[in-house]
């Protein structure tokens, strides 16, 4: 059987190429229901874990979910009882400390990630503090949160927040991915967008703990009638912001590293991401700096609104996510077929991280399950068969005896 997508000869018992990825059994061309890096998945919808945690997360999702959601009931419950400083911290770092053990945890980069880590987390984080520092000092802040001054929205603090703090803060968010997404051994697509994903949420901790360290040097305040406010803050720059961040660089990240083999550099693509990325800043930062002066001064309602905003744009970022790393998995795949090979497929003797079916030999995807071999770390794409599966004949589909 050939594939009508790329021209290559696959066995008949495929499902998927394993060369594009195209879907062999259904007129469903472009996959929107089967998400290359999540099969089971469809393109458009919002699935967090395997959207920021595209590689190997297919194996064990509910340990990062589980994770997520302990981390941030323990961050309600200490905000609700007042022990701010507490909260602050336990949202700050949950996400980074999450994400960061799943970097560990599929062993991304072959025993190597504590430089790469340290490099995409550390000094961005220490460059968000720097610069949170010296904008957040001209611009009124009271009770600790963007737009909860009693004189209302102001002109300069609007500009502030709509084009000074999304262009330096993204560009900023930008400085470690480019520099290891240019390494040879880091230029991959997937490479690119989990260095955004590390840079933005390592920033947005940062970022956090300077904005909001009145209430983490002020002590515990004890339950009162701001438990709503206190609650819906920690939330929205505990957990939503970093996801935003992450979001966003990473899509750019990924651009500037591109589809094929090497890194693509500063091309249109990744301009057009940057831009994006900072648009998303600029609408967070600006929506949730008004919507804070709903209700007036320190108004649960309009936190409450910050938290709504900030779900909205996130939902958002995570579908166009999602669309662009399926395409661009799929386009990859296509320029590598016609190449005659991608520096990124799978050995000789491999086996699928997600459906455990044996590959066929340099596989881009899964022929079994579609999944896209770019989304399985790089220690595990060429496995040797252990000998249970040696009598296993990929081209036919069939035990031999």
């Amino acid at each position: 059987m050939v594939c009508p997508r790329c021209n290559s000869d696959v066995p008949e018992v495929s499902r998927y190429c394993h060369h594009c990825g195209n879907d062999l059994r259904s007129g469903d061309t472009e996959r929107k229901n089967a998400y290359a890096a999540r099969p089971d998945e469809s393109v458009a919808s919002f699935k967090l874990v395997s959207t920021i945690m595209p590689q190997g997360s297919g194996k064990q999702p509910y340990t990062y979910k589980v994770a997520l959601g302990i981390a941030l009931l323990l961050t309600v419950v200490t905000a609700a009882l007042g022990a701010l400083p507490v909260a602050i911290m336990v949202a700050a770092f949950s996400v980074p400390i999450v994400y960061i053990l799943y970097l560990y945890d599929v062993n991304l980069w072959e025993d190597e990630p504590i430089p790469v880590v340290a490099a995409a987390f550390v000094l961005t984080g220490v460059l968000a503090a720097v610069f949170t520092w010296l904008w957040s000092d001209n611009i009124a802040l009271s009770t600790d949160t963007i737009g909860s001054n009693d004189i209302g929205p102001s002109g300069r603090d609007l500009l502030i927040l709509l084009l000074l703090v999304p262009v330096v803060s993204e560009l900023i968010r930008q400085v470690g991915p480019l520099y290891l997404a240019s390494r040879p051994r880091y230029d991959d697509l997937m490479d690119g967008f989990t260095f955004g994903v590390v840079a933005g949420v390592g920033y947005a901790c940062f970022e956090t703990l300077v904005l909001h360290w009145g209430w983490i040097s002020g002590g515990f305040a004890g339950p009162g009638s701001s438990a709503g406010t206190w609650i819906s803050i920690v939330v929205l720059h505990g957990f939503i912001k970093p996801l935003i961040y992450g979001s966003a660089t990473g899509l750019a990240g990924a651009e500037f590293s591109g589809l094929g083999a090497g890194y693509d550099g500063f091309t249109p693509r990744w301009v057009s991401g940057l831009l994006q990325a900072i648009v998303v800043n600029a609408l967070f930062q600006g929506g949730v700096y008004l919507l804070g002066f709903v209700g007036g001064h320190g108004s649960t309602i309009g936190a409450v609104l910050g938290v709504v905003w900030g779900l909205l744009l996130l939902g958002a970022l995570i579908i166009r996510v999602r669309t662009v790393l399926h395409k661009g998995l799929l386009e990859a795949a296509l320029e590598s077929a016609a190449r005659g090979g991608s520096n990124h497929a799978s050995g000789d003797q491999a086996f699928c991280s997600r459906c455990e079916m044996p590959l066929l030999p340099h596989s881009d995807f899964c022929s079994a399950c579609g999944n896209s071999v770019r989304s399985v770390p790089k220690s595990a794409r060429g496995v040797t068969a252990p000998a249970t599966a040696s009598g296993y004949d990929v081209t036919t589909g069939e035990t031999q005896a």
